[in-house]
């Protein structure tokens, strides 16, 4: 069965770092691009924000203005494994995470847009404290 399981996230104060991971099961995760996004609380999947994503083809990164320079999305082959680097946090950033494979069928280009992902992680809750 095809999953992508995340960890990491949790409480931290503002100023702080974590690091979240989306590991995949039954596929190779560097074949694909992967992307994050956020969920605030009261909000459907629909509203989900893109923060970030990673290509497969040629490693670009991409990220929304409101995490660059804060947030990092990197790649262990190794483990199949992608990870989200938030350094910097802010309150206004405590929402649950998701990670999501890109479908191989869709453009790259389209990596803000929520339906080019066909499998999302189970999410994980971020919470900044101020």
């Amino acid at each position: 069965q095809i999953q992508l399981v995340q960890s990491g996230g949790g409480l931290v104060q503002s100023g702080g770092s974590l690091r979240l991971s989306c590991t995949a099961s039954r596929f190779p995760l560097d074949s694909y691009a992967v992307g994050w996004y956020r969920q605030a609380p009261g909000k459907s999947a629909r509203e989900r924000e893109w923060i970030s994503c990673l290509s497969s083809s040629d490693g670009s990164t991409y990220y929304a203005d409101s995490v660059k320079g804060r947030f990092f999305i990197s790649r262990d082959n190794a483990k199949n494994t992608v990870y989200l680097q938030m350094n910097s946090l802010k309150p206004e950033d405590t929402d649950v995470y998701y990670c999501a494979r890109q479908n191989p069928y869709t453009s790259e280009s389209t990596y803000a847009k929520a339906n080019s992902y066909d499998y999302w992680g189970q999410g994980t809750q971020v919470t900044v404290s101020s």
